[in-house]
């Protein structure tokens, strides 16, 4: 039995209807449901890497002697490499390896080799690389070395995997989506299983679990078909692609993905028959019967449930790195019991706001429903945070960890507006049940035969055509028609039935919303979904960005410590250096200039050579070399030309890799009489 709402007192309360807060506050949700994923995904930015490369032979930026029979290249973890995995360009941008790709991986390390072609002429190569990580994340990137001495290039490395960009962006979106239809299928037939099951029948639910469904297939779908751009080329049209389809279906993503989708027709049966037989067994159903049904129902959805989570867990974070013979249940643990507590709290808020009314018990089922699910996401969550970020100084170190923190913050936000919730469901269930009997519909007055559509919303299309028809207008009671026969008598006390209905359904609807209990309910249920909301995008994210033990692991790795220079301008460097040769004229001031001061061939150097007076002192020659101690790097020699009395300039200075460079200039006053003074720049 329904608990009912009791009438207002006689002063009435003092409330705003129900539907005035509803439109407003459904709107705001709908609002941050698209505007907080844009903004995070934006915070997000590209994907980070889950595979990294931790080291190469020959090293990044180092310059040997003779070219070698192959490149070599070592990653965190095992990686998929497909075709055109690892190019070699030559500086006139020819490819100069092989094309083949060996797997020289060993018990320790992930490695994989390219064989060059003989002969490779002496210069700058660059070698460009691109692969999968065994969590089915796209990483890429490119490094150089030099054979004999340092060149120009013109190597490009577009066509690289693209994890940015309009397809990336959409592929976040569906990620997003994904997760989202995820929660809302499996927390909303949770819903009615467990909390409520006479709220089968009721349509709003329906529409929610069906929807659910249609957004976590579509969105499925999308993944499945911009998989092979979102590795490959970057390029959306490539979502046309048969060629790079097929390739897809032999990943682990791939098999994850088509996996999913037989899921979610096992699930379609299953929504079929709890909102089909399951929803026409009503109360007068033998309780054997309608128990029976609900125990197949629900050992059949959890098996489904279970396997549409293992999904992610067998081919994402979960099934890479350390205890993952533990991590992958734990983490299907983690995915289910956030489905049951946030796929809940919509069903909740849907059954608050559009059915008529909810039993009180109901509500109190879907707390204990949901206390528990907290339990199971806090025990499983802390474990998964272990595991992945590997360190506290990680949490604020690296991008995992502080999307990690930003999740927890607003997870303790949706806990702290569920304190105010569980209060509001204890005083619901308090409170005194009221039944709206004849005499009550007496105290308010007779039912008048109002406009059905401006009594309620929820009348059906037969009561809006009896209230077009218009009152009787026969003079005739209520017992015979217009034209006095049996068949119209019968269509007009058919048409005063259903007025009826719709007056006492929306008698009923006023009693409803004048409950401040209930409206307590709904307004803090929607706020902890909007919450909900933004939890859910945090978690996308944190699904596409390395994890935190990783990202420290590439970090102290040579390869790991370059990047990090490389990625880190530290801006031109402006220098003034005093000189002294011991001949005559021969003090001064030398003035270098690099800009921009950043690895590759774009950079343009300055010299300007000023007597003690500061005016330009004409010298016969000035010298320049750069040494990178730490790597073994250098000296890498610099010829600039004279550009003006006491002004040498080169343009293309090129530096193979970031760090701490030591400049060596040398300037000659006369024919004998030259002298080299050093200084340690920093080239980012």
């Amino acid at each position: 039995m329904n608990t009912a709402i009791a009438p207002p007192p006689p002063g009435g309360y003092r409330r705003r209807a129900a539907g005035t807060y509803a439109t407003p506050l459904l709107r705001l949700l709908l609002v941050a449901g698209l505007v907080v994923p844009a903004v995070l995904l934006t915070f997000a930015g590209k994907a980070s890497a889950h595979a990294a490369l931790t080291g190469s032979d020959p090293k990044d930026g180092a310059v040997v002697a003779t070219a070698p029979g192959a490149v070599t290249l070592t990653f965190s973890e095992q990686v998929t490499l497909g075709k055109n995995a690892i190019r070699v360009l030559s500086p006139d941008n020819k490819r100069v390896d092989t094309g083949k790709v060996t797997d020289v991986s060993t018990k320790s390390t992930a490695s994989y080799r390219a064989a060059l072609r003989p002969s490779v002429p002496n210069g700058t190569y660059t070698v460009a690389w691109q692969a999968i990580s065994a969590d089915t994340h796209p990483v890429s990137g490119a490094f150089t070395f030099s054979v004999g001495a340092p060149s120009k290039t013109s190597a490009k490395v577009a066509g690289q995997g693209s994890s940015g960009g309009l397809v990336g962006v959409l592929y976040q979106v569906a990620r997003y989506l994904s997760y989202a239809g995820f929660v809302l299928l499996v927390g909303g037939a949770a819903f009615v299983l467990v909390c409520w099951p006479r709220g089968a029948s009721a349509r709003p639910l329906q529409r929610l679990v069906v929807r659910a469904w249609l957004l976590f297939t579509a969105s499925t779908l999308a993944l499945l078909l911009l998989r092979t751009p979102y590795t490959g080329s970057g390029k959306l049209v490539d979502v046309f692609d048969l060629t790079g389809l097929q390739g897809v279906l032999g990943t682990k993503e791939g098999a994850a993905l088509v996996s999913r989708l037989l899921l979610l027709g096992a699930a379609a049966v299953f929504v079929a028959v709890l909102f089909g037989a399951y929803a026409r067994r009503g109360e007068e159903s033998a309780a054997g019967e309608r128990r029976d049904l609900a125990f197949g129902l629900g050992a059949g959805g959890t098996v489904v449930a279970a396997g549409l989570a293992a999904t992610w867990s067998l081919s994402e974070h979960a099934s890479t790195g350390i205890q993952t013979g533990l991590a992958m249940p734990v983490d299907m643990v983690h995915l289910l019991s956030v489905a049951c507590w946030l796929g809940g709290l919509a069903a909740l808020l849907v059954s608050l706001y559009r059915v008529p009314s909810i039993d009180a018990g109901a509500v109190g089922r879907f707390s204990a429903l949901a206390f528990w699910s907290v339990v199971a996401v806090v025990a499983s969550g802390v474990y998964q945070s272990w595991r992945q970020v590997g360190s506290f100084t990680a949490l604020g170190s690296t991008t995992y960890g502080r999307l990690l923190l930003i999740k927890v913050g607003l997870v303790a936000v949706i806990l702290a507006i569920a304190y105010f919730s569980r209060r509001w469901t204890r005083r619901l269930a308090q409170a005194p049940a009221a039944v709206v009997s004849a005499e009550a519909a007496e105290e308010t007055g007779p039912a008048e035969p109002v406009p059905v559509a401006a009594a309620t919303n929820t009348t059906d299309a037969d009561t809006v055509d009896a209230d077009k028809a218009g009152p009787d207008t026969s003079g005739t009671s209520g017992t015979s028609g217009t034209s006095g026969t049996p068949g119209a008598s019968d269509a007009r006390a058919a048409q005063l039935a259903r007025q009826r209905a719709a007056v006492a359904t929306a008698r009923e609807k006023r009693l409803r919303d004048a409950d401040p209990v209930r409206g307590g309910l709904r307004r803090s249920v929607l706020a902890e979904a909007a919450v909900a909301v933004a939890v859910l995008v945090a978690a996308t994210i944190l699904s596409d960005t390395e994890p935190g033990r990783t990202a420290e692991a590439a970090a102290k790795s040579p390869a790991g410590t370059s990047a990090a220079a490389m990625h880190h301008a530290h801006g031109p460097v402006d220098l003034s250096i005093p000189f002294d040769t011991g001949g005559p004229k021969g003090k001064g001031v030398l003035q270098f200039y690099l800009d921009p001061a950043r690895t590759g061939a774009d950079n343009v150097m300055h010299v300007y050579v000023n007597g003690p007076d500061g005016k330009p002192l004409d010298v016969p020659e000035v010298k320049a070399s750069l040494t990178l101690k730490a790597h073994g790097i250098g000296p890498l020699p610099i010829t600039p030309s004279r550009f003006a009395p006491g002004h040498w300039a080169a343009d293309h200075v090129r530096v193979p890799i970031a760090g701490s460079w030591q400049l060596a200039l040398t300037v000659r006053t006369s024919a004998i009489d030259e002298t080299t003074v050093y200084k340690n720049i920093t080239i980012g």
